[in-house]
């Protein structure tokens, strides 16, 4: 919270800050925050343009491949089809599902009295 709003978390023990500003203050603070990473993991880091971006790079790639496909000679192969862009908290077919965080869990004890 000091790097985005220039409040010291040690305020809220000395009595000069409360608890519910301290909660408004985590509840909006950016994406791409550590604390909003620790909660909600990687994928809290990628927002809709991100992920728009994604979508259409992959698109042309396959449109692209799609093309080349089609004008490849009759004894040759065709290339291989793309691969997407990896995006955050979206597991591989081969990957487990990630695991959720336990930042709610472990900040759970800090909001009990709201």
């Amino acid at each position: 919270m000091l790097r985005y709003y220039g409040v010291d978390l040690l305020d809220h023990h000395r009595g000069t800050l409360s608890a519910r500003r301290v909660w408004v203050l985590l509840k909006h603070l950016p994406r791409d925050s550590a604390f909003a990473r620790e909660l909600h993991g990687e994928e809290s880091a990628w927002g809709l343009g991100e992920h728009l971006l994604a979508s259409v790079i992959d698109h042309l790639a396959i449109g692209n491949w799609l093309f080349t496909s089609a004008h490849t000679a009759e004894g040759e192969s065709p290339p291989d089809p793309p691969v997407p862009v990896p995006r955050p908290g979206v597991a591989d077919e081969e990957d487990e599902t990630p695991a959720a965080s336990a930042g709610e869990q472990d900040l759970a004890w800090f909001f009990a009295d709201l």
